[in-house]
């Protein structure tokens, strides 16, 4: 994102080499029958936006922006480089790390339902798992996962061949390649990463480790007695009516009509990455929506539809944010301050194939970006940044 995203925009230079191929623009806005739209014709630095995005190499851009009044969809470029056929409306895409927010909202729930302590240790609840290479479950707090501050080595890049590490930066990525139909259970992943040292001192400070949110879908399995996913259908997919919004089955490597196309730069040549094995991710990042319904989660989960206050608030209390000097992560929600001076709140996520960055502002405006290839630079992750900063800023 603008913040996470499953990794850092140091982690996606090592995903993928520099491109050079412009796909062929368009710019769309949703159809005549969106009364939204007419009554709110789009603002064309929005649509400069994205077509800067495009321009910058992406093969397609979207922008979803859900008010008070309705919902807009612009989309720019192409959502199938083969047939040329742009972003559907309200594609399913990957959504990365915004499961993480889904997972720290049942989290917080089974908190106000006095089934878990937010200070207890880890320990507690999944015995014996944190455990290794000086990792110890006794020291870390359940807090502490869902903010980052746990110290937990990253499971990625430990010791698997289809994990690997940046050694420039200390980055942790995975292996795209070798990801594809390799399937992961979690338990697997958190053992990998009990092969490595912690990273810091449990509460430290702030470090983004996919394995905290691992470990926090454990931890839903145990204390509820259901898979975290069923938990996430139930609880929050479900009575929100999020239609287009799912936990992919164990071995679903495809996703639901309509979607665009994935992508990812490796070694210098684009390849179709829509279809993988996203076991990887788990409830770190395994998710599918799409950016309506991503928006509408994000506006009913700070509204308190999800959550009694008390644990909102504590879910919106940040500390600095390793990924993002501007902006602070607190229970599985980042909040930052864009270049109009309007803070949003939401997530952000990464996962090979998609890209998408979530915020909603305080009048309760959501919007989302998505491009369907994971940025290739530091350059090109600015081009996003900056596009999510435009249609917040114009919205």
């Amino acid at each position: 994102m603008q913040t996470d995203n499953t990794f850092s925009s140091k982690s996606l230079r090592a995903f993928a080499a520099g491109t050079g191929l412009l796909a062929l623009l368009a710019v769309t806005a949703c159809g005549p029958g969106n009364s939204a739209t007419a009554a709110q014709p789009d603002r064309p630095e929005i649509r400069q936006a994205l077509e800067a995005v495009v321009q910058a190499g992406f093969p397609g851009a979207q922008a979803v922006i859900t008010t008070a009044a309705g919902e807009r969809i612009i989309t720019a470029g192409v959502g199938d480089i083969d047939t040329g056929a742009p972003i559907p409306d309200n594609g399913h895409v990957r959504i990365g790390s915004n499961t993480k927010s889904f997972v720290a909202t049942v989290v917080l729930q089974l908190v106000a339902e006095g089934k878990v302590e937010l200070d207890a240790p880890v320990e507690r609840y999944l015995p014996g798992v944190v455990q290794g290479s000086g990792n110890d479950g006794n020291r870390i707090t359940v807090r502490q996962l869902l903010q980052h501050t746990s110290g937990l080595p990253d499971y990625v890049a430990g010791g698997d061949p289809s994990l690997r590490a940046d050694p420039g930066t200390q980055q942790i990525e995975p292996d795209p390649e070798l990801i594809r139909l390799r399937h992961y259970s979690p338990a697997e992943l958190v053992r990998i990463a009990m092969t490595m040292p912690p990273r810091h001192e449990p509460g430290a400070r702030s470090v983004y480790t996919n394995t905290n949110y691992i470990l926090l879908g454990m931890l839903i399995d145990q204390v509820t007695g259901r898979p975290a996913a069923t938990e996430i259908t139930t609880r929050i997919i479900e009575p929100l009516g999020l239609r287009d919004t799912y936990f992919p089955a164990s071995g679903d490597i495809g996703m639901r009509a309509p979607h665009p196309r994935g992508y990812q730069e490796i070694d210098g040549a684009r390849v179709d990455f829509t279809e993988f094995d996203p076991s990887w991710g788990d409830t770190a990042g395994a998710m599918i929506a799409t950016g309506s319904d991503l928006n509408r989660f994000f506006i009913a989960l700070l509204e308190g539809k999800l959550l009694p206050a008390a644990q909102l608030e504590q879910m919106r209390q940040t500390v600095p944010f390793d990924r993002m000097p501007s902006a602070g992560y607190g229970l599985g929600l980042v909040e930052q301050t864009t270049s109009c001076g309007k803070k949003t709140v939401a997530h952000g996520g990464s996962i090979p194939g998609f890209d998408t960055r979530t915020g909603v502002t305080a009048d309760g405006v959501a919007v989302t970006i998505t491009v369907n290839e994971l940025p290739t630079s530091e350059d090109k992750a600015k081009v996003v940044e900056r596009a999510f900063d435009t249609v917040v800023c114009a919205s």
